[in-house]
């Protein structure tokens, strides 16, 4: 599709109109030798006066208004619009903090074949599937222990954060459980984030025990930065010690940051829970439709161009013919 970036520009097209309407008749002043008598010197020689050489002939005025028009219309600036693009844009990003501690390696989930798994291995079974249901969202990992690393930054390539997330083994981070490190880590990763909709989803089968941030100083943190943690907890409620999940400290990090605390026993809960968290976060995708444009005010600007060079040419080849038979005569 064409269109004109300054449409305005046409007004000027009676401009030469106007300057020709009512600006002075260019006069150019010479010395001159005025001789009362120079109409009969002219017959009587037999040479009459040549006109202006303002006037060159019937086609000058229609191709001044032509290149004119050509001028205006590449200052119009013309442009050929190519159809919108549509560019997909995340509205929101998502870190998995995973607890990957020495109590994930107790086997007691069921996998879909119905055979007993580690607590790990379940939860990367379901993680996988999530993250599959999470096409454009910026996902992010995090793993801790006794300390919390990064395992993938927030990112759309979710072939890549598959493969981190395969790569992941038990007490790789350290035997304890560091909850309030894991959350600061997550702050660290999130706050830079230009999405309004952050959200931290904590996966842990123990209590903290090892972080050098208590876990709800770390939570009111995450709230003023605008970060809402879901927290789940998984194994055995009724375990004690290490392996013992703090639901009461796992319900406050969420409520503090105004997400929900859940409890996964088994691997369908687990499931559950994943989905229960896909309805909370729904699928949003943002589109930013673009046109581009291709400049053509080259065609009109060249056109004119063009034009001016053959219509000098023309009438510099006219006036060589015209010389050469003026001067044939004299030359008999």
């Amino acid at each position: 599709m064409w269109q004109f970036d300054y449409p305005w520009l046409w007004l000027l097209v009676p401009l030469p109109w106007l300057a020709w309407r009512f600006l002075p008749a260019y006069r150019e002043a010479r010395r001159a030798v005025r001789v009362p008598f120079f109409s009969a010197i002219s017959q009587a020689i037999g040479v009459s006066p040549a006109k202006s050489a303002s006037i060159q002939g019937r086609w000058q005025l229609p191709l001044n208004l032509l290149v004119w028009l050509l001028v205006l219309a590449a200052l119009a600036r013309p442009v050929w619009v190519e159809p919108p693009l549509q560019q997909t844009q995340p509205v929101r990003d998502l870190l998995l903090a995973i607890d990957i501690s020495q109590s994930m390696q107790a086997r007691d989930y069921t996998d879909s074949a119905g055979q007993q798994v580690d607590r790990l291995t379940a939860v990367k079974h379901v993680v996988q599937g999530f993250i599959d249901q999470r096409a454009n969202d910026r996902l992010g990992l995090i793993v801790f222990g006794g300390g919390a690393y990064p395992q993938a930054p927030l990112t759309l390539d979710h072939a890549s954060l598959k493969i981190l997330l395969d790569d992941i083994g038990i007490g790789m981070a350290g035997p304890n459980t560091a909850i309030g490190d894991a959350i600061g880590l997550g702050i660290k990763l999130l706050e830079n984030s230009p999405q309004a909709d952050k959200t931290l989803i904590l996966l842990t089968d123990g209590n903290d025990n090892h972080s050098a941030i208590p876990p709800d100083q770390a939570a009111t943190l995450a709230a003023q930065k605008n970060i809402r943690i879901h927290s789940i907890g998984i194994g055995d409620p009724t375990a004690s010690g290490e392996n013992r999940v703090d639901r009461k400290v796992l319900e406050l990090i969420a409520k503090t940051t105004g997400g929900r605390s859940f409890m996964a026993n088994d691997s369908a809960a687990l499931a559950q829970v994943y989905q229960t968290l896909d309805q909370l976060t729904p699928h949003e995708v943002q589109h930013l439709s673009y046109q581009p444009k291709r400049d053509r005010f080259w065609l009109p600007l060249g056109a004119a161009l063009l034009l001016l060079s053959l219509a000098h040419s023309l009438a510099a080849l006219s006036a060589s013919f015209a010389k050469r038979r003026a001067s044939r005569p004299e030359a008999s």
